[in-house]
């Protein structure tokens, strides 16, 4: 077989490989794909940089994509992966699986032990500017003095801002052409890292009285976000509990100050993002409640025992990746009841537009407003 044929049969390897990807277990929709053609374009960008020898690392992979991909069609032996979500864990190990791909690859928490010694690096660019320069650090801080970055995204949420970021951690930073919408950037020549990691990122809320910690991908950072600070503002109403969970609990806020007001109180905070989890747990340790708020990773409470809750706090989100979905707090709603007792409560805070209160009734039980403001909603939902 010539070289061009092996080629072409590389090529509908992937393809097949990509069309054959599931979303599950996070939600599935008729206008959600499991790939892009971002994950396509930066194959395709790697196929020159990587050789059978080469050490491949992925971060940002949603659903396995880039990892099956690179060990599909860029004949590379093994892939160490970082993804933040739980979900996405999930479901690389679910598609592996069907690929018959599974073992050939490694989970990693984004730290030396993924990137050491690593040649070629595939992202998927995250959308805040925090998450990549935390990614971008370590990198610069652990792979190999010749790496080269491959960071790619759609063009429609590509800043010049990226740019400036990853020109603070390497000396060239080549956007390539776009394509089918996409582009890449090719980061080369790793600087010098800072003796002091840049995260998390460590701040002080007066308004709060507590300090609150955060990792580059932690929803709105070290700051108190406009929805959690309504819900707040309710907090002498919300009952006290044997068992509390703050569900998506990013930071931590709602979970460190529940569990202030009610020193008695088992308190669980639980996200799907490992970078959320990372800064709940510093948050907790900052405020001297790391042996009073426990943070799990999981996804929607799927590590939670039925009936065993007696209230959730939820700011749920309104988006997947970078589509606007109601699917994400549905699926929230849903694992809510699951984990209820019955007679417990669900506090949620929500976009007023939304209007979530007839979801909340369906899977919850009966739900009353007890506040809203210009932007949001605050309801109260007790379990069937």
């Amino acid at each position: 077989m010539h070289e061009s044929e092996k080629l072409n049969v590389t090529v509908m390897d992937v393809e097949a490989l990509l069309g054959g990807l599931s979303r599950l277990p996070d939600v599935e929709a008729d206008n959600l794909q499991a790939f892009d053609a971002t994950d396509r374009l930066l194959l395709e960008t790697a196929t020159d940089l990587v050789g059978p020898d080469s050490k491949v690392v992925v971060i940002g992979d949603r659903y396995g994509a880039l990892t099956l991909g690179a060990l599909a069609g860029l004949a590379v032996g093994h892939v160490r992966v970082n993804q933040d979500l739980f979900s996405g864990r999930l479901a690389l190990e679910r598609n592996a699986v069907s690929a018959g791909l599974e073992g050939r690859f490694t989970g990693h928490e984004l730290s030396r032990e993924l990137l050491d010694d690593a040649d070629v690096v595939l992202l998927q660019l995250p959308k805040s500017l925090a998450e990549l320069e935390e990614i971008a650090d370590a990198v610069a801080r652990f792979a190999a003095p010749d790496a080269v970055l491959l960071a790619g995204g759609r063009v429609k949420h590509m800043s010049l801002g990226m740019n400036a970021v990853l020109e603070r951690y390497f000396a060239s930073v080549q956007p390539q052409l776009a394509r089918q919408k996409s582009r890449v950037l090719v980061a080369r020549e790793p600087k010098a890292a800072p003796n002091d990691h840049p995260f998390p990122v460590v701040e002080s809320l007066p308004e709060l009285g507590i300090t609150v910690c955060a990792h580059g991908a932690a929803f709105s950072g070290a700051r108190l976000d406009i929805g959690t600070r309504y819900l707040l503002t309710f907090m002498d109403r919300i009952p006290a509990a044997r068992q509390a969970v703050d569900l998506g609990c990013g930071t931590g806020i709602l979970a460190m100050m529940y569990a202030l007001r009610h020193p008695d109180a088992l308190v669980v905070a639980t996200d799907q993002s490992a970078a959320a989890v990372a800064s709940a747990k510093a948050t907790a340790k900052a405020n001297g409640l790391g042996e009073r708020v426990a943070v799990i990773h999981d996804d929607a409470m799927s590590t939670l025992e039925p009936g065993s809750a007696d209230l959730i706090l939820l700011n749920p989100p309104f988006h997947l990746g970078a589509s606007v979905h109601a699917g994400a707090a549905l699926k929230m709603f849903q694992a809510a009841a699951r984990v209820l007792a019955p007679g417990g409560e669900l506090w949620t805070v929500y976009n007023s537009h939304l209007q979530y209160r007839a979801a909340l009734e369906r899977h919850i039980g009966p739900t009353v407003e007890e506040g809203r403001n210009p932007k949001f909603t605050v309801t109260r939902s007790r379990k069937s």
